[in-house]
């Protein structure tokens, strides 16, 4: 690595690292100032207990705000190393010294593809095994959280209903399970029969619902209801808190996403999940694009352009993030009749892509 690499490294780094801290810092205090009455509403905690649940909620979220912010954190670091070389006129130095400026930003595209599977790393292994605690809002306690359940499907088709499921004791009080069938003709989920119980506690060894006064009826029978000791489901108590809500699956692995479609179907749920699929396959790719539009309108030569240039690398990304937020609106909807959530995960690689081949080709070196 020359000489000239490391510097525009070390600098690339330097601005990454300060871009880190401010954006999610300002994300972080943002929330904090919102709903700070939400973390000090249990008045029977301490200074310290409501300190150190501010401390672990937070310190779990940046994993949410770094996947949100991954792509204007590296614009931004870009913006700021090669500001600091423009303010001094290095670039016009490396120029005359026969240095392509092509080759000036190779060292930042090639940080930024080795920052891009940070990215990929939080979204695939990182955020998914602590899903469960990243839906809890600011006013639950850690450990204590409750929460009512509602259709909540598994593999075997079934729909579990609960009025409340305690997280800390993995207790589903007063549960319905109803159970189905599929018809092998038509596909079509048949209700077979329905469970009931005063409460279902989950058997970790066993990995089933054990219950209390459990009853199976079953539909059209006239034998009554029988009794029914445990339910085998691959629902656990870690997934219930994530599966109950569907803007919850953002949180799942593509695994986790792949696992989760066979069960479904619904068009729209399908739809939602292949979305969230191939959005974890674009979204790095777009971020990255984001970088490469952005890069030859930083690349100037004059210091007075220099904030002309940083204003229209910003307009360019946020831009992309619109594009892509209408984008990921767009894909679970069905428009001109048709539910295409692929092309609509693709669609901003397809528009940015071409603009930024074009914009590094027309670079002036």
């Amino acid at each position: 690595m020359k000489i000239l690499d490391k510097y525009i490294a070390k600098n690339f780094l330097t601005g990454y690292a300060i871009a880190f801290c401010v954006l999610i810092g300002l994300r972080i205090i943002i929330d904090l100032f919102v709903n700070l009455d939400e973390f000090t509403e249990h008045a029977d905690l301490g200074v310290l207990a409501v300190v150190g649940n501010i401390l672990s909620f937070y310190a779990l979220h940046g994993l949410l705000y770094f996947r949100d912010f991954a792509g204007m954190i590296t614009v931004v670091a870009a913006a700021f190393s090669l500001g600091k070389m423009i303010r001094f006129n290095e670039l016009v130095a490396v120029m005359a010294s026969g240095v392509s400026l092509k080759r000036v930003i190779a060292p930042i595209i090639l940080l930024s593809v080795l920052l891009t599977g940070l990215l990929v790393v939080d979204q695939e292994f990182l955020i998914p095994p602590f899903s469960d605690k990243l839906v809890r809002g600011q006013d639950a306690l850690p450990g204590q959280e409750t929460y009512d359940v509602w259709f909540i499907d598994d593999d075997n088709g079934s729909l579990i209903c609960s009025q409340k499921f305690d997280v800390k004791t993995s207790t589903l009080y007063s549960p319905t399970i109803i159970i189905r069938s599929k018809k092998a003709d038509s596909g079509v989920w048949e209700v077979t029969g329905r469970i009931l119980a005063e409460r279902a506690v989950y058997n970790t060894e066993a990995g089933r619902w054990d219950f209390t006064n459990g009853q199976f009826i079953e539909k059209g029978s006239q034998l009554g209801a029988r009794p029914i000791a445990f339910y085998v489901s691959n629902v656990t108590p870690k997934d219930i808190p994530v599966m109950r809500k569907s803007r919850h699956i953002t949180l799942l692995s593509s695994h986790q996403l792949s696992v989760l479609a066979r069960q479904k179907t619904k068009i729209k749920d399908l739809a939602q999940l292949y979305s969230q699929k191939h959005f974890h396959i674009t979204d790095p790719i777009i971020n990255l694009v984001m970088l490469m539009v952005c890069l030859p309108t930083l690349v100037c030569r004059d210091p007075k352009a220099m904030k002309s240039a940083i204003m229209i690398s910003f307009g360019t990304t946020a831009a992309c993030f619109v594009v892509t937020f209408v984008c990921k609106m767009l894909a679970v909807e069905a428009v001109f009749n048709m539910v295409i959530p692929e092309l609509w995960a693709w669609l901003p690689v397809f528009i940015f892509l071409p603009i930024a081949v074009i914009q590094l080709d027309s670079m002036k070196t």
